[in-house]
């Protein structure tokens, strides 16, 4: 925020810095007048993310001390050609004979992005143009002395299978994160670093396009860890170019005078004028746009996408979220609780919610679980890697046997039912028998307890009542991303003067705990009694 360099630090060995950075300075642009030099013309972190990396060579030991790297950048700051720029350097200074060098794209488009300023950097180089053959067709340049040989290849599990690669650039890594067997395939392609000590991996990409998922929520995870100092990791350098966590808050990124923050180069490869008028663009084509816009060109992280016709409530998502929400702290605070449960097939999501009622403040608090077939993820394999990744959460649960989920569902709703707090469970009329047995079994029936909830245009009430709240901060969730994704699925069907959210029109995408939550709900509409002090109370661990 204050224009200071993210990488403040000398590099580790400067004479292995200086030594690369001799090479690297005379590459030349040539997409921009006289084609100068990257020392002609970058800006100095230009200069320093490269040092950083090579300037952690140990030349007397041979090894490479800082061996991961992961540069998060806003679009249009020259990732394509630092990439070139820094692989291009690697090439020249390796010492190893046949070595290979890879720049690994998620498309075919991208890798020929990747792959033309370094073909052209060499051959606007005599002295490149002798120690280098530029091989177009094959994506590759070989080094005529030592046969090692940058390549650029659009990945798949058949491209990197059987690599021994010295080094890896990764481009773009959000789009592998839409990609299921996106981690095996980068395990298979850096795997050749465990024997080549002196090579390094580098992560390049900008923001994801939706919530991030896969492997670039594993690795963005991971090196904001590292610069928190949450994961000690020497061997590991965040270069992460994002906002404090008070700026999104008050959304200050609106404002086009601190656009530098997550744009270095702006004013010089990004054009303040051109983003302006991409926001104005992205405005007038609706919210999806605008924080398409905020993602690719700010570093905006998405929680969830907004798609046409969606819910009115999805607006007002993630200012309810309060991540200290977890389900025993909903009970300390609530003074009567209600349960929600939807779907359940081998081709659903079993969504389970529990609604408290806040003692005083009578706010709505929600928290959910689902669960889900193994089956699912051959069966909706463009959903599988996000539903991993809300796996890892905790938020999901993967069984193999749907009975495993209904006990578990019925173990929930007898906790809560022990705390004192539950007034009734909503449940869908249809597809739901055996979670009703299963609660049955947990000594929780009757219809005084378990209530059959319509669906469709007869939640139309409830649907607008929980919007209303989200909106008036009256309904405070947990911030879970399975229930964000759930939200932004949920589509608006008009059924005469109502409206109902569906899973016909939701396709794939599902939104079984967010119909759970509408169940939950529109039993606390009905304004259930009080049950006094929970269990949590009366055993002392109540802390006032």
């Amino acid at each position: 925020m204050a224009g200071r360099s993210l990488l403040p630090l000398l590099p580790l060995f400067p004479a292995s810095a200086e030594e690369a950075l001799r090479i690297l300075r005379t590459l030349r642009i040539v997409d921009i007048a006289n084609q100068l030099t990257i020392g002609e013309v970058a800006r100095p972190w230009v200069l320093e993310f490269p040092a950083a990396i090579f300037g952690a060579y140990d030349p007397d030991s041979g090894r490479q001390l800082i061996n991961q790297a992961f540069l998060l950048i806003s679009k249009k700051n020259w990732k394509s050609g630092l990439a070139a720029s820094i692989m291009l350097t690697a090439l020249v200074l390796n010492w190893r004979e046949s070595a290979e060098f890879l720049i690994l794209a998620p498309t075919v488009e991208i890798a020929g992005n990747s792959f033309g300023p370094a073909a052209d950097m060499v051959r606007a180089s005599p002295e490149l143009k002798k120690l280098l053959h530029v091989r177009p067709h094959h994506r590759t340049i070989v080094h005529r002395t030592t046969g090692a040989t940058l390549k650029v290849v659009a990945a798949d599990s058949d491209t990197v299978s059987g690599k021994k690669a010295t080094a890896v650039l990764v481009e773009e890594l959000w789009l592998f994160g839409k990609k299921p067997n996106a981690e095996a395939m980068l395990l298979e392609a850096t795997g050749g670093l465990a024997a080549r000590p002196e090579g390094f991996v580098i992560y390049i990409s900008t923001m994801s396009d939706e919530a991030p998922q896969g492997v670039f929520k594993q690795k963005l995870a991971y090196f904001r860890g590292v610069r928190d100092g949450r994961i000690v990791d020497p061997r590991a350098l965040p270069v992460l170019y994002e906002w404090p966590e008070r700026v999104l808050r008050s959304k200050g990124y609106e404002d086009p005078a601190l656009w530098f923050v997550t744009n270095p180069n702006l004013g010089a490869s990004v054009d303040e004028a051109f983003l302006v008028q991409k926001r104005r663009e992205a405005e007038d084509a609706g919210e999806a746009s605008l924080r398409g816009f905020y993602a690719k060109h700010l570093n905006v992280e998405i929680e969830f996408a907004l798609r046409e016709g969606g819910w009115a409530g999805a607006r007002h998502w993630p200012q309810a979220a309060d991540r200290t929400l977890t389900l025993e702290e909903l009970l300390r605070r609530s003074e009567v609780v209600t349960l929600g449960i939807d779907g359940g097939g081998l081709d659903d999501l079993l969504g389970f919610a529990v609604l408290g009622r806040e003692r005083e403040t009578r706010r709505w608090l929600l928290w959910v679980r689902a669960w889900a077939h193994r089956g699912v993820l051959e069966l909706r394999k463009s959903e599988a890697t996000r539903l991993e990744g809300f796996a890892e959460d905790g938020d999901l649960v993967l069984v193999d046997d749907l009975s495993e989920a209904n006990a578990q569902v019925a173990e929930l709703a007898e906790q809560v039912q022990e705390s004192g707090l539950l007034a009734k469970v909503g449940v869908d009329l249809w597809g739901t028998t055996d979670s009703v047995d299963a609660l049955a079994g947990a000594g929780i029936e009757g219809d005084d307890k378990v209530v059959g909830i319509q669906q469709g245009w007869r939640l139309n009430g409830t649907i607008k009542a929980m919007e209303t709240r989200l909106a008036s901060g009256t309904l405070v969730h947990a911030g879970q991303p399975l229930m964000g994704w759930c939200v932004g699925n949920a589509k608006v069907v008009p059924q005469g003067n109502a409206v109902a959210i569906t899973k016909a029109v939701a396709g794939t995408a599902k939104i079984d705990p967010l119909i759970a939550a509408f169940c939950a709900g529109a039993l606390m509409a009905r304004n259930p009694p009080a049950k006094g002090n929970s269990i949590y109370e009366t055993r002392g661990i109540r802390i006032i």
